[in-house]
């Protein structure tokens, strides 16, 4: 499957010749030459990555950075035909991922380059989270991508509910740590205020429950009268 890459710049030429040398490397191109049709294209077909002009006309690249961030988190390179540190400086400090220069000895291979490391950056990250969403303590492994439990290498007869799930996540994250009701309330609920803190206490001992059917010794979780619970 083809990467998808946005171009945006008021420089029909730089478009045309960035175009056919990209799609040579088997990218997919949508060229856009301002800021407003590239949200509005980006929108409708989201690309991977986005390679951005800075001095643009209505909307310069810095705004049309600063709205792609507000939507997605897409690489972005920016391309200047200064090579000023100010304005190196000052995309960095916006974020973007990288900074080519397209005047004097500008090299389309270097874009190239930057394009390529940078998706593989990318993907890098992608695949590091998604080693993160699994955790394993113990007997214990969560898949928090699938919200799966397994406990001594097998699953719960009755799978944890989303709920019940975020409760055990956030203790097991930090072992031997206290956390208070208000805490996993906090976690389990977030913003619904009416919620008494004794429900923590209910889904906990559903937890245990659950886990006690696969293991009638489970005592991982201790509760601690007053303050709250923890994972041991």
């Amino acid at each position: 499957m083809k990467h998808l890459i946005a171009l945006v710049d008021d420089d029909r030429n730089i478009l045309i010749s960035l175009e056919e040398l990209l799609k040579k490397e088997e990218f997919e191109i949508h060229t856009y030459s301002d800021g407003q049709s590239a949200l509005i294209g980006m929108s409708r077909y989201p690309p991977e990555l986005a390679v951005i002009d800075i001095k643009m006309p209505k909307m310069d690249g810095y705004e049309l950075f600063k709205k792609i961030r507000e939507k997605t988190e897409i690489p972005v390179i920016f391309l200047t035909s200064k090579d000023q540190e100010a304005d190196r400086l000052k995309g960095l400090m916006h974020g973007v991922d990288s900074y080519v220069t397209k005047s004097g000895n500008f090299s389309k291979e270097i874009l190239i380059e930057t394009i390529k490391n940078t998706l593989n950056r990318k993907n890098i990250d992608k695949e590091n989270s998604e080693k993160k969403q699994i955790i394993i303590l113990g007997n214990l492994r969560l898949d928090c991508l699938r919200y799966e439990c397994e406990w001594k290498e097998k699953l719960l007869l009755e799978p944890l509910t989303t709920t019940e799930f975020k409760i055990i996540r956030e203790l097991v994250e930090r072992p031997g740590i206290v956390k208070s009701r208000d805490r996993l309330m906090e976690i389990a609920y977030r913003d619904e205020l009416d919620v008494d803190d004794r429900t923590i206490d209910s889904h906990i001992k559903r937890i245990r429950k659950k886990f006690r059917k696969i293991d009638p010794e489970f005592k991982s979780i201790n509760t601690l009268y007053g303050s709250g619970y923890k994972w041991k």
